[in-house]
């Protein structure tokens, strides 16, 4: 018995040293297909994100058998729960296992995430990257691209626009410059030395959208099953069901085709296409062309409108990152105070070859006032100037108002083009309390600024009953105390006392302050959600998406707060440290300022469900929580 085992093994060990059987053989083909290999990759922020291209990454797995990777910087963590009171990491688990069923709809092969944390809404992609350590997520970014090497790339657009998550700009932002660092040898190169990664050249890069040089995809293509691949796409998405999603179903409009925009290529661009991967096979690793037109016309006087500091910053990134031809078409974005006079500034820059002395003018609405604008612009040749003038807008202003800029050049005339933003103006009176728990009464004699129901942030309101508000400031040498009078037809407390953050899911109030003049992001504000009432009947606030997140009782312990039920709605009041807001009160301070009221009338909710149906602000605009610039003014007085 023993001879024999001693056989066997010495069989078994010989075994390395058997020619192949024949059958075992791969065929040649199979053989020279990288395991790896990507036709098309996606790079989002969040699980869900997919979501904006799914019918084109759908149409392409599934009905072109082509191989689809997705790569996403986080796996949703700090997002909002529809289904469960999961959240942080456990949400991110919920999250990804929801994102790996709905991409084996789509028929997405590859699925990998860079490791960075959800960690907050901000519509800044410098602050995500700050948060996220740039260079380390661009070369975990770059190394996926070099491994997987995917012909395409299609991303989200990094643009600052409203209501454009920080995240997704950063998501953007990072596969842009893993375009040309992924080409590189020069970037990342323990990746070649150490890791035995060639570098790699990525034919074509989009953003969701369009503009010049755009491709539009047939969605309504059938793919599978008789289906088409908006229809698999309306699967797909109703998987993400902590995000909402669960009831998702195909619409008419979904089965238009989606637009994407060519950002960055090393091929020769047309001007609309039908293929995202047309001109891929059989092409050579061309150097980049750049897609930024150039007029033989063009004008040699520039002018351009100073925006606020998230564009700036944009614009110099695009410049900077081959994006330019796509940020030129990016409106300035400008908010002033309304019926208070706000500089605004106008670059311009002569590279003639003479002087220009020529006629210039500003137009804005008629109603809205302007001063300290030149007839004519003085300009050496070689020169730049930094024209400054003033606009005021009308006390009630609310909508944008266009502003232009004319300056005529020979027979030519220059344009520039922007958007004045309107943000509203109001005031704290100082008041003086006998005790801290008497200041209710003292806030009633203040003036009342309305919140009312065209105010519209998100959702949709169904009269003042519904939702609407109120709201009354003032101060005094250690805090500020703000009222808020909510009318609101259902309040839903479906908060747990142990879950008291997230105030977007249920009926609350935020309140937003910030000291800088021209804040890009929320690290530096004191921002708060305050629930009138949690499942115990008890008022409770937290601090959210600022520098110090987490329940008052930790991040602003000296913070005060009340909530009553009143004839229609609820009321809460807050006395808020100005040591927590970081500024000393005075005469004449400005703030940046807004109240903010969220509303969900499912009374049924359950424990943590997340209900939001709509949100009103003061100062509204899309995703006005995140941006400082856009919260209306504060003075005290």
């Amino acid at each position: 018995m023993i001879m024999i085992v001693r056989g066997l093994i010495a069989l078994f060990s010989l075994g390395c040293c058997f020619p192949v059987i024949a059958d075992a053989v791969p065929s040649s083909t199979s053989a020279n297909v990288p395991l790896l290999k990507t036709d098309i990759m996606f790079v989002g922020a969040h699980p869900d994100d997919e979501t904006g291209a799914s019918a084109t990454l759908a149409r392409y797995a599934l009905g072109e058998g082509k191989t689809v990777a997705c790569i996403y910087c986080t796996r949703g963590e700090g997002g909002g729960n529809m289904v469960g009171r999961q959240s942080g990491a456990a949400l991110g688990i919920l999250r990804e296992a929801e994102l790996r069923n709905s991409l084996k709809i789509l028929g997405v092969r590859h699925v990998y995430f860079l490791d960075q944390l959800d960690w907050a809404y901000t519509e800044s992609f410098a602050a995500t990257l700050r948060k996220w350590s740039h260079e380390e997520t661009l070369g975990r970014l770059v190394r996926y691209i070099r491994t997987l090497k995917p012909d395409i790339i299609i991303t989200m657009n990094p643009a600052p626009s409203p209501g454009q998550h920080g995240h997704h700009q950063a998501a953007g932002v990072l596969a842009t410059e893993a375009f040309a660092a992924a080409a590189d040898p020069r970037r990342f190169p323990d990746q070649i030395t150490h890791e035995f990664l060639d570098v790699w050249k990525v034919r074509k890069l989009y953003y969701g959208g369009s503009g010049n040089f755009s491709a539009k995809i047939a969605t309504d293509v059938v793919v599978k099953d008789e289906k088409t691949a908006a229809q698999i796409a309306g699967e797909a998405a109703a998987e993400h069901r902590s995000q909402g999603f669960g009831n998702f179903a195909p619409r008419s409009r979904q089965s238009r085709p989606q637009s994407f925009v060519l950002a960055r290529t090393r091929i020769s661009p047309r001007e609309l296409e039908s293929d995202l991967l047309s001109g891929v096979d059989g092409s050579p690793s061309l150097s980049e062309i750049s897609l930024l037109r150039v007029d033989p016309n063009v004008l040699t006087v520039d002018m351009l409108f100073v925006p606020r500091p998230a564009i700036t910053h944009y614009r110099e990134w695009a410049a900077n990152n081959g994006v330019t031809h796509i940020a030129a078409n990016f409106a300035a974005d400008i908010p002033v105070v309304a019926d208070q006079w706000n500089s605004v500034g106008l670059m311009l820059t002569n590279r003639s070859g003479s002087d220009l002395d020529e006629p210039f003018s500003i137009k804005v609405r008629s109603n809205w006032q302007t001063r300290g604008i030149p007839d004519r612009v003085v300009l050496k040749r070689g020169a730049a100037l930094n024209l400054q003038f003033s606009v005021r807008p009308p006390i009630d202003a609310r909508e944008d108002c266009p502003v232009d800029a004319h300056l005529v050049n020979g027979s030519k005339v220059i344009e520039a083009h922007a958007t004045l933003h309107p943000v509203p103006i109001t005031f704290a009176h100082r008041i003086r309390l006998p005790a801290l728990s008497d200041f209710s009464d003292r806030l009633a004699v203040l003036p009342s600024v309305s919140i009312t129901t065209n105010l519209l942030v998100q959702g949709s309101v169904n009269g003042p009953s519904d939702s609407s508000g109120s709201f009354r400031v003032g101060y005094d040498s250690n805090f500020l105390y703000v009222e808020a009078d909510v009318r609101d037809d259902h309040i839903v407390s479906n908060i747990a006392p142990d879950d008291i953050k997230g105030h977007w899911r249920s009926d609350s109030v935020e309140i937003c302050i910030d000291t800088a003049p021209a804040a890009e992001d929320t690290l530096k504000s004191f921002k708060v959600g305050i629930f009138p009432f949690d499942s115990t009947g008890h008022v409770r606030g937290a601090r959210d998406a600022d520098a110090r997140q987490g329940v008052i009782e930790e991040t602003a312990p000296k913070m005060r707060l009340f909530s009553s039920r009143i004839e229609g709605g609820y009321k809460i009041v807050t006395a808020i440290p100005f040591e927590e807001i970081g500024v000393r009160p005075r005469v004449d301070l400005a703030l940046r300022f807004n109240v903010i009221i969220y509303d969900g009338d499912k009374t049924d909710a359950l424990p943590g469900e997340n209900i939001n149906k709509s949100r009103l602000a003061w100062a509204p605009r899309s995703g006005v929580q995140g941006r400082p610039e856009d919260w209306g003014r504060l003075i005290l007085k």
